[in-house]
């Protein structure tokens, strides 16, 4: 009971309820706050937004840009091939044993041939391997090493009449069995020697080695087949390598037939922009060494044969006829024993028997170079008081320069050598210099000798110059002449 009387009695609590009012909101908001000033578009500058391009790149630019490396790339790949077939060219010739004997024989046949019997070098081949053939052709005659091209075909049909007994031949094919040459090779003299340049390294391979065992075989392979390297079997590294070998084989010949071969190309090509370089002077490039101007010992002339003096040829026609008259000539009588000459009449017979200086300046007119070697004389004895006479008048090597021939004057025309002691310059008072000393620097040591000694008759503008290559003395050249080129190349 109590309990449900407590359970209806109020529930009292500490929390207050107060009534009131509740004011109504406005349907509209109230103002925003202002907003910050916004600046002028003149007040910054803005980048323009680039426009996007939805199309496809130039295909044109492209594939040209790729047609040029592709262009370059093959170039460099048939640059890079015939390197390569060089160089296991080179690598052949240091080591092979056959290569360097055949290379060895074949500049023997031709420098034997060439300098002793005169002959030629007649170069054969036909299609390509005939081009190459009139290039070396070209080489071999611009280094004085007498060279002709014949066709094989035109060879049958009659210019084998060019070949004589004294040439050498050459032949040049790749293959080795090349129809043409296979069909003339019966009709070449087997007494020439016969050098074969072929891609074969070893005779048994070849077939015209095999017809003619005694050939001297100069090979010039190739590393890999053309139509490996290039797809094609044309032409192009076995061209190149046997081009190289030609140029070797015409090169060393050179070297050895002639002491200077500078001087004798600059002699043989005086035109073009190679000929202006190799006179030098204020036009063109300076010579780099002595040698380029010197005149080597083979074109130095020698005196040529005296004339008949007057009365001499009268007087021999008179002895023909005592000889002719009556049969034969009587028997001589027997001569007095002969008394002793005067001094004036040895001296006499000792100036005609002197070469004088009109011999000296017909000397010269005919010497291809204008230099005048005089025949040696023995030595005479060191006590003798001839001495200077004999070095005066042609002993121990004399030479007569173009500069001191030109200083002849017409009073000096019959005067005898010896007493033209001036005109010959004897070997013992050259000038030896360096073959490969520079002009300029030989032009100073000159002028270096004449401030020192004060002596312009030694080292004159008519003083000799010996161009000395390992001990020997292989040409000659004027002082005046080096010192001008050296002044015309500065």
């Amino acid at each position: 009971m109590v309990q449900q009387c407590s359970q209806q009695r109020p529930v009292q609590n500490s929390e207050v309820y107060v009534l009131r009012r509740v004011p109504s909101f406005p349907s509209v908001p109230p103002p925003s706050p202002p907003s910050p000033r916004t600046p002028p578009e003149d007040d910054c500058a803005l980048a323009p937004i680039e426009a996007l391009s939805l199309t496809q790149p130039n295909i044109a630019v492209c594939d040209k840009k790729l047609a040029f490396e592709e262009r370059l790339s093959r170039a460099v790949h048939v640059l890079a091939t015939e390197t390569a077939a060089l160089q296991d060219l080179t690598q052949l010739y240091s080591s092979d044993r056959l290569a360097r004997d055949g290379f060895s024989r074949a500049v023997d046949a031709i420098v034997r041939r060439q300098g002793s019997d005169g002959g030629k070098l007649v170069v054969i081949g036909v299609g390509k391997s005939g081009h190459i053939a009139k290039k070396l052709v070209a080489t071999f005659n611009s280094l004085a090493i007498v060279a002709v091209f014949l066709h094989p075909t035109e060879a049958l049909h009659g210019d084998l009449g060019q070949i004589s007994r004294r040439d050498t031949l050459l032949l040049i094919t790749f293959s080795g069995k090349t129809p043409e040459l296979l069909t003339l090779l019966p009709h070449l003299d087997r007494s020439l020697p016969l050098i074969l340049l072929t891609a074969h390294t070893r005779p048994e391979t070849c077939e015209l080695v095999r017809q003619r065992p005694d050939t001297i075989l100069l090979p010039a392979p190739v590393h890999e087949p053309e139509t490996a390297s290039f797809g094609v079997a044309a032409p192009t590294t076995s061209t190149t390598v046997a081009l190289a070998v030609g140029d070797a084989l015409a090169l060393v010949a050179a070297r050895e037939l002639h002491a200077c071969v500078a001087s004798v190309f600059a002699r043989n090509h005086p035109g073009g922009a190679i000929g202006a370089s190799l006179r030098g002077g204020r036009r063109g490039r300076p010579r780099e060494d002595v040698r380029a101007l010197m005149v080597p010992l083979d074109q130095l002339g020698g005196l040529l044969p005296p004339q008949p003096r007057a009365g001499e040829e009268e007087g021999k026609q008179k002895g023909k006829g005592k000889e002719t008259d009556g049969g034969s000539a009587p028997a001589p009588s027997p001569a007095p024993a002969p008394s002793p000459a005067p001094a004036s009449a040895s001296a006499a017979s000792s100036a005609a028997a002197s070469p004088t200086g009109l011999d000296i300046l017909r000397a010269g007119y005919a010497s291809p170079s204008g230099w005048v070697r005089l025949d040696a004389r023995p030595r005479l004895h060191p006590s003798s008081p001839d001495q200077h006479r004999d070095h005066a008048s042609g002993g121990n090597g004399a030479v007569v320069s173009p500069r001191r021939i030109r200083r002849l004057a017409a009073a000096d025309m019959a005067r005898p050598l010896e007493e033209l002691r001036w005109l010959a310059v004897p070997r013992s008072d050259f000038v030896p210099v360096a073959a490969d000393t520079s002009v300029q620097r030989a032009a100073e040591w000159i002028r270096g000798l004449r401030a020192a000694t004060g002596d312009g008759g030694a080292y004159g503008d008519d003083a000799v110059v010996a161009v000395m290559e390992r001990g020997e003395c292989v040409g000659l050249v004027e002082v005046g002449r080096l010192l001008e080129e050296a002044s015309g190349s500065t």
